[in-house]
């Protein structure tokens, strides 16, 4: 099921997503699907729990719409539960980034080059992986909307203010998308 994506400006995206405690494994699997489907609809490269409303650690990425830019992406595709990084390096990349929940807006944002994160895999196993270049990006990228920050909080302060009436304008409704949108004033 295609679900709205929740934008800037909406509570939920501010909030520390809490682990998913499990409980209910097929309701997991199940928003795991949508979130597929609906970062599909959206042409989006990756979603996390709070950008559909719901405040879980569990994240969704698929770079092989980048492979043009990117061809170390084919075949990467990745669901994660509760993870959590276990190794940042200290050196970084740069890259424009924009977002799902902040729709018509990029900005530079520099990142750790190289990561290991810990998570459970759709199959409830535990995964340690190191990830880098690209890839890595956009598992940080969601795993940031896991803990209520968003990539226009890195961006610099000149870029922040640039973006400010942008971002206003987002938060009451006035943008336009391809796909399902939801705030908390709608």
């Amino acid at each position: 099921m295609i679900l709205p994506i929740y934008l800037y400006g909406s509570q939920v995206l501010r909030a520390v997503a809490q682990e998913d405690d499990l409980s209910d494994r097929e309701a997991v699997v199940k928003l795991i699907g949508d979130m597929v489907e609906t970062m599909h609809h959206a042409d989006g490269c990756g979603l996390a729990a709070p950008q559909v409303g719901v405040s879980k650690r569990i994240l969704v990425v698929d770079g092989n719409d980048l492979t043009d830019r990117f061809p170390e992406l084919k075949g990467f595709h990745r669901e994660m539960v509760n993870p959590r990084f276990t190794f940042e390096s200290e050196e970084t990349s740069s890259y424009e980034e924009g977002c799902l929940s902040i729709p018509n807006i990029d900005a530079e944002i520099s990142r750790p080059a190289r990561i290991r994160v810990h998570y459970l895999n759709t199959d409830f196993e535990e995964v340690e992986e190191d990830f880098e270049g690209f890839a890595a990006r956009m598992i940080q990228h969601e795993m940031d909307h896991l803990d209520g920050i968003l990539f226009v909080d890195h961006a610099s302060p000149i870029r922040r203010k640039m973006l400010s009436g942008k971002l206003m304008g987002i938060t009451k409704g006035n943008v336009r998308t391809r796909y399902r949108v939801k705030t908390d004033k709608k």
